[in-house]
This record gives C-alpha cells, sequence and structure tokens, in this order.
C-alpha cells in the first residue's frame, strides 16, 4: 500500500520503507540471490536483511535503528542525572 506523505512535505513510503530504502533492498535482494545461486554465499542475503529490518519504519518519523541509538544513548553513554525533592520542606 503506498502512502502519500501529508503536505508534500513527508518522505513517501510503501508498506514500512520509504522507497529510497526499498530500492536498495530490492537491488540488495537481486544481488544476494544471484551471488547465492553462483558461489553458495549467504552472507550478501543476511546483511541485506538486517539492512531491511533496521530500515523498518515504525512510526512516520522514526525507524528502529533509530529506536536503537535512542537506547544505547539512554541506557549506557548518556548519564542519567535525578534529582530528588525533599518532603515538606
Amino acid at each position: 500500500m503506498y502512502i502519500y506523505p501529508e503536505n508534500l512535505e513527508g518522505k513517501s513510503t510503501l508498506f514500512l520503507w520509504t522507497l529510497k530504502d526499498l530500492i536498495i533492498i530490492v537491488i540488495g535482494l537481486v544481488i544476494s540471490v544471484a551471488m547465492m545461486a553462483v558461489m553458495n554465499f549467504i552472507v550478501p542475503i543476511v546483511i541485506t536483511g538486517v539492512y531491511a529490518f533496521l530500515s523498518l519504519r515504525v512510526d512516520s518519523e522514526l525507524n528502529i535503528s533509530d529506536y536503537i541509538r535512542f537506547a544505547v544513548c539512554f541506557f549506557i553513554t548518556t548519564q542519567q542525572m535525578f534529582f530528588w525533592k525533599g518532603g515538606g520542606r
């Protein structure tokens, strides 16, 4: 299903990917299947599958790799600061 962007400002999507990502995935799959058929080499199809998973658009603005990056920043790289207010003072 093709979703037209609102006010011509958003990215156009097809299923759960932007059209640019979908073209990259299709080209990667064609090359991967050809390499697997000729050389019995499975690594390119795995890389294409990982790229397809990471470029899924769950929200209109964010994809899976953005969520993973935010989680790494929140849990690992960014210092968390908590301020506790005293009760009743």
